[in-house]
């Protein structure tokens, strides 16, 4: 099964209608003060943008309006009116690959993001997606500027079952990219370990690091070009950044990757951020067992011209 998305659509700006953010507060929150917990808990927003939150009535707990000295305890629920913002730019769209009972699997176009955060709520797959199916959740995430293969279960039974072997390691994910240069193989297995290392504007991020949980990554070289080369790249795990941390890794970083450079790890006086732009990247073939019939199962995204082989033309 197979569908072409467009991946590099045009970004467009979106002013949303706003939304309201609910939590059950746990014993983290049990002693503090609303304004405390706020500005600890959800830094996204400073402490005069929550105080000017809480003074126009938009937080409430236990469907009171609140202020911001009030004590908080354990059980209580939280309430955030978030009011109308403009969300960043992205592309709005997404393409349907295939659908059973089961499954819905979906294209990404590069630059929507596939979950609400960092002021991304109604420009992310997850809500488009869910305006058309609403019972239908993505079993994994991509990153904001990869394209391709997102896979969804509409049912509590499928979304088990594929958790269930993507938690074994029984979902086979191949990944086609542009590396920079040309390496002397034409097949690598990388097994760099992945962990948090230091970066000066975020704390941490995700990158090689020798004492980092396991991964492992299997690339096959398809073509090599003037100053790069295509490849195609088979993960079993699902480190964050894997790709480009395994390739820079082996010195080879995706060609244009603002952050990760050869080694696998940031530069200590980097400004890049793991979500920046500038490097290709598709998700292009995803296998696993149907969870219901058992069955061998692979489906594919064709990935964009950029990302083309001379066999498969542009």
């Amino acid at each position: 099964m197979s569908a072409g998305p467009t991946p590099f659509p045009e970004l467009s700006g979106h002013r949303n209608q706003g939304c309201v953010y609910r939590e059950q507060l746990g014993p983290r929150a049990d002693g503090q003060s609303l304004l405390a917990y706020l500005s600890r808990h959800y830094p996204h927003s400073s402490e005069e943008q929550w105080t000017a939150n809480i003074g126009a009535g938009l937080v409430l707990l236990d469907g009171v309006t609140a202020s911001g000295d009030v004590r908080l305890r354990a059980g209580m629920e939280l309430v955030w009116r978030r009011p109308a913002w403009d969300e960043p730019p992205a592309p709005r769209r997404f393409d349907l690959v295939c659908e059973d009972d089961d499954l819905l699997a979906v294209a990404k176009p590069a630059g929507l993001p596939t979950l609400p955060g960092a002021n991304f709520y109604h420009s992310t797959l997850l809500y488009l997606v869910q305006q058309q199916y609403p019972a239908a959740v993505p079993l994994h995430r991509l990153g904001r500027w990869t394209s391709g293969l997102v896979l969804c279960a509409t049912n509590h039974d499928a979304r088990r079952e594929l958790l269930r072997q993507w938690s074994a390691r029984q979902v086979g994910k191949r990944y086609r990219t542009l590396i920079s240069g040309n390496p002397v193989w034409d097949q690598q297995l990388i097994e760099t370990p992945i962990g948090p290392v230091p970066h000066p504007l975020l704390g941490s991020v995700h990158a090689a690091a020798p004492d980092g949980k396991p991964a492992r990554s299997e690339v096959t070289l398809l073509e090599r070009r003037d100053g790069c080369s295509l490849c195609d790249v088979a993960i079993d795990t699902g480190r964050p950044h894997q790709i480009r941390i395994h390739l820079a890794s082996v010195g080879h970083p995706l060609l244009g990757d603002p952050l990760y450079l050869c080694g696998g790890r940031p530069s200590p006086d980097s400004a890049a951020l793991p979500g920046d732009p500038g490097y290709l990247l598709h998700s292009a073939e995803l296998r696993f067992c149907h969870p219901r019939s058992g069955q061998p199962t692979v489906i594919s995204c064709p990935p964009p011209p950029e990302l083309r082989s001379r066999l498969e033309g542009v």
